[in-house]
């Protein structure tokens, strides 16, 4: 709705994992550096984690870019998978031909692929999303996968990745030889005041904006103070306000249409419904029930928007009153 209004190509603050909007912190730096560098040094097991929201997941995927074309990756998303399965799903990423047989086999299938990727000059990495669901049981195996090895060097580069609560369950007794295993452990934290700017003015650019002014300073710092610092609630709140701002034709986004966006997803303090039925889908109806507050005016009267920016007015400002009701 708000793309050609606002100059956007595309949605500035998707929820997404686009690796094009990357935003790297020192800290994401650092921690983006020492993945590649440890997957070249054919390091083991390695752990990232970060609270939900932080952008593991963007990172991660920027990561495999990265190792694109000298690494052969699976990406395991489901960590509620026993490790039969699991080793089933990474097969099949990997592209090896799954035995229909016994676990055995399909670990030796797996030792011939890694070998074939050594011989070609590739590593083979395993990566495990959400690891901190993982079974006990099934960390365990995992552990005894990092044992596919040479006697120079290892086969598998495993990574966990996880939030904070991952640590937690590494720490368990049954688990002590996989911790220590672990050769690198990287966090992501959330961003500073100033961080959030910079992010803000990063995916204002990379989704085509001329405006990167779009966000007041108050409206930021009430974004900052919002968010915590997290990614994710700056994306969602960010985009709210987008909506907010498209429905009022406000071409600043202000520490205001924060507090409405705010509001909208606490579903605090909300208007009386107006039912869609009642909607007008007409330039005059629209300017009559909502005020044309965003229109230049010539001679006391506003410039009427065409019909179909018309309609979209009207249904970015229903989709404002339901966010506030």
């Amino acid at each position: 709705m708000y793309l050609t209004f606002y100059g956007f190509k595309e949605r500035p603050f998707n929820a997404t994992p686009d690796p094009r909007f990357l935003y790297l912190t020192p800290g994401h730096r650092e921690a983006f550096a020492q993945l590649v560098y440890s997957v070249r040094g054919n390091r083991g097991f390695l752990v990232l984690t970060g609270e939900v929201g932080t952008g593991k997941t963007t990172l991660l995927h920027a990561f495999r870019q990265r190792l694109d074309g000298t690494a052969a990756v699976a990406h395991v998303f489901n960590s509620t998978l026993p490790f039969d399965e699991l080793l089933e799903f990474v097969l099949e990423e990997l592209g090896v031909p799954t035995p229909a047989s016994s676990p055995a086999q399909r670990l030796l299938a797996l030792r011939r692929f890694m070998l074939d990727r050594r011989r070609a000059g590739q590593n083979t990495v395993l990566i495990l999303d959400e690891a901190q669901n993982l079974e006990t049981a099934t960390l365990e195996k995992i552990r005894l996968l990092s044992n596919l090895e040479t006697p120079t060097e290892k086969l598998l580069q495993i990574l966990l990745v996880g939030q904070p609560e991952l640590w937690t369950k590494l720490e368990r007794p049954e688990l002590r030889q996989l911790l220590e295993r672990i050769e690198l452990r990287c966090s992501l934290s959330p961003l500073s005041r100033d961080q959030i700017r910079d992010y803000v003015k990063i995916r204002l650019r990379v989704a085509g904006s001329r405006d990167l002014e779009l966000f007041s300073d108050r409206a930021q710092d009430r974004i900052a103070a919002y968010s915590r610092g997290i990614p994710r609630r700056v994306n969602i709140l960010c985009d709210h306000c987008l909506v907010i701002g498209y429905a009022d034709q406000r071409r600043r986004i202000d520490v205001d249409i924060v507090d409405q966006a705010i509001e909208s997803l606490h579903g605090a303090a909300r208007r009386p419904a107006r039912r869609p039925a009642a909607l007008a889908w007409t330039t005059r109806d629209t300017q009559r029930r909502h005020g044309d507050p965003g229109e230049h005016r010539r001679g006391g009267r506003a410039q009427e928007p065409a019909c179909e920016t018309a309609h979209l007015l009207t249904f970015a400002r229903h989709v404002r009153d339901l966010f506030l009701r």
